[in-house]
């Protein structure tokens, strides 16, 4: 899922109809507009430029888990099903974020990227942890539950 403008507009499950989710509500379940079925929590990670990195960590009322990643780097494409599946197994008690660090070269430099792939999970607008390498998706489920 990329992620450009604020807010969110996600398919329902059941009707196929956008929706527009506030950024503040990326984790909860919500209720589609046409069809009123659930409307779950993102579940997957959101590509996201910078203003809309600083909007949603801006905004989250849960553990954020950013994934620093480039589209030639191996390890980030081994990285990359781990980050999903972490996406899946925590939506409604984080947000999965992925920001290119070759698109995003100031963000990257915010964070002191050196190496990627590189994830940093934020709580409450606070760097909680920061590790450069490819981790598994038990670990950095983990460091959202912590």
């Amino acid at each position: 899922m990329k992620v450009t403008s604020d807010p969110v507009v996600r398919a329902c499950p059941a009707c196929a109809r956008s929706n527009r989710v506030p950024l503040a509500h990326l984790a909860d379940t919500g209720r589609c507009g046409a069809c009123q079925a659930a409307l779950p929590p993102v579940a997957e990670p959101i590509e996201v430029d910078e203003p809309m990195f600083d909007a949603v960590v801006a905004s989250a009322r849960v553990p954020v888990l950013v994934d620093f990643w480039a589209a030639w780097c191996g390890p980030c494409q081994q990285a990359a099903p781990h980050v999903e599946r972490t996406a899946q197994e925590t939506a409604g008690r984080a947000i999965v974020l992925k920001v290119d660090s070759d698109a995003n070269p100031n963000l990257s430099a915010r964070f002191h990227v050196q190496g990627i792939p590189n994830f940093v999970v934020i709580s409450q607008g606070k760097v909680v942890r920061q590790q450069a390498g490819l981790v598994d998706s038990r670990t950095m489920t983990s460091w959202l539950t912590e």
